[in-house]
């Protein structure tokens, strides 16, 4: 169905069974707006969340070694694998429970609980007094974390015009690794001894991130709930007040005689979970396989390597704590520049295609940095500049599996949906990985840490295999057609 006119429609009507029906051409509005402000807005108030949890994972990293010479703390090489588990465990709990929130009550109102939920638990993460403590804060830390992935990932995708859907989720994925530099830099800074002694400033370290925690509370406070999420749920009126509210902000005056295709809905409050579920594992179980190969050895990728990279450098290399914030920038950069610079051809190669080569490529990539660390022929400089370009590729590969997970289901499961895919890949990837690399590294030897390395690599070349089959081309494509909502009236 097409509609003309200038100003978004909203118009319900009853139906013999079923209940109201609601058609409205707020979803194409959304998606032929032109970039404005406002979605570099979005892109800031939202992308920080990925800019926190980089900070949280670097400085949990960079500070390793301060956390083992701690006298309060005295942590060995299996009790920082264990933190870092402790935070991915936390990370996928608050997924699940607050993903699930979040499709039943809103997308704004739970960006805004999960911020304050990590801001109140890195802060008192500062003032552990020794293991359990500091196990527990991280793991409410992850919580608050894992709650911001599913609210953002949902938001983003249903505010972002489709032709530039791929690359602005992308970018935002990649910006954790803004925070990988800034943990970096705030390491160096704050570990020093010559400046700071080492027990205060790993915990001055953590406040960093309590502070960009205030400034997302505010930057927030201008995001609009979800058009979509509205309309899903029985507030068509609110979901047409925002898209003109947003085509104001973006000086954008709709021209007469615009046509647009409308989109019919059933709304309902909430889904019930057996629907989600069916669709999630029967209805879609292909796309349901791609996410959960995806997400599993990203999360086994990442967190296995960069959670012990500290341990590798000071182990194997003997490099002062203090100075792993030195080797971690340039590691993030490649980190950064693989999305900013790969990110436009997941749009227009497509997602098929990109996501294949990306995954391929970080796996074999990996596969031979893994046996030069095997045979002793790098220094810790050629190290990191090997893992700069194995991340380069990695980086998009990862923000792919996100980017996937979060466009390919029905809007009413979409947070849902991010949250399960990322519990289950990241409980079996993110958790397991650090705690068997710090196993690994505890054995001294270099043929066990690069036995690990071609396990990761294994994992990321069977994602490849499955993406290549099974990924969908949702390359500048409507949300709706990608994934047809569970209430839509045909």
């Amino acid at each position: 169905m097409l509609q003309t006119g200038g100003g978004p429609v909203t118009d319900s009507a009853p139906m013999e069974a079923g209940g109201l029906v609601v058609s409205t051409d707020v979803p194409a509005r959304l998606d032929r707006l032109p970039w404005s402000r406002f979605h570099v807005l979005v892109v800031a108030a939202l992308g920080i969340t990925w800019i926190l949890d980089g900070l949280e994972v670097t400085l949990a990293g960079a500070v390793s070694g301060a956390l083992k010479e701690s006298p309060v703390l005295r942590l060995s090489n299996a009790d920082v694998g264990l933190a870092g588990a402790a935070y991915i465990a936390g990370a996928v709990l608050g997924a699940v429970f607050f993903g699930w929130l979040t499709d039943r009550l809103g997308r704004k109102k739970l960006f805004t609980v999960t911020v304050l939920v990590y801001l109140a638990a890195t802060a008192a993460t500062a003032f552990s007094w020794n293991l359990w403590s500091f196990l527990v804060f991280r793991f409410l830390t992850g919580m608050g974390i894992g709650g911001e992935y599913t609210a953002i990932n949902s938001t983003i995708q249903e505010l972002i015009p489709a032709r530039m859907r791929g690359w602005t989720d992308l970018v935002i994925n990649g910006s954790f690794w803004i925070g990988a530099a800034l943990g970096a830099i705030g390491a160096i800074v704050l570990l020093d001894p010559a400046h700071i002694d080492p027990e205060h400033g790993w915990r001055l370290a953590f406040f960093i991130g309590a502070v960009l925690g205030l400034v997302i509370l505010f930057l927030r406070q201008w995001i609009p709930e979800s058009p979509r999420w509205l309309i899903s749920h029985g507030h068509p009126e609110r979901a047409a007040a925002i898209v003109m509210d947003i085509e104001r902000r973006a000086g954008f005056t709709p021209p007469p005689g615009e046509i647009h295709a409308l989109t019919r809905l059933r709304p309902r409050p909430a889904t019930p979970l057996g629907e989600v579920f069916r669709a999630l594992f029967v209805v879609h179980r292909d796309r349901a396989l791609v996410g959960l190969a995806l997400m599993v050895s990203q999360a086994f990728f990442y967190n296995a390597i960069f959670f012990t990279y500290a341990l590798i450098l000071t182990d194997f290399y003997d490099v002062p704590s203090q100075a792993i914030g030195w080797f971690i920038l340039p590691f993030a950069a490649g980190n950064f520049l693989g999305p900013l610079l790969l990110g436009r051809l997941f749009d227009s190669l497509g997602r098929r295609v990109m996501i294949a080569a990306t995954y391929a490529l970080s796996g074999l990539l990996l596969t031979g940095t893994g046996y030069l660390f095997w045979r002793d022929w790098l220094t810790a400089s050629q190290l990191t500049l090997c893992w700069s370009v194995v991340f380069f590729f990695a980086s998009a590969a990862a923000s792919s599996a996100y980017l996937t997970v979060s466009e390919t289901f029905p809007v009413e499961m979409r947070a849902l949906a991010i949250a399960v895919f990322y519990a289950i890949g990241t409980g079996a990837g993110g958790i397991a990985g650090p705690w068997l690399f710090g196993i690994l590294i505890d054995t001294g030897s270099r043929g066990s840490v690069f036995g690990g390395y071609l396990l990761g690599a294994a994992l990321m070349l069977a994602a490849a295999l499955i993406a290549a089959r099974f990924a969908v081309r949702a390359e500048r494509k409507p949300l709706e057609s990608v994934a047809r909502p569970l209430n839509a009236v045909d």
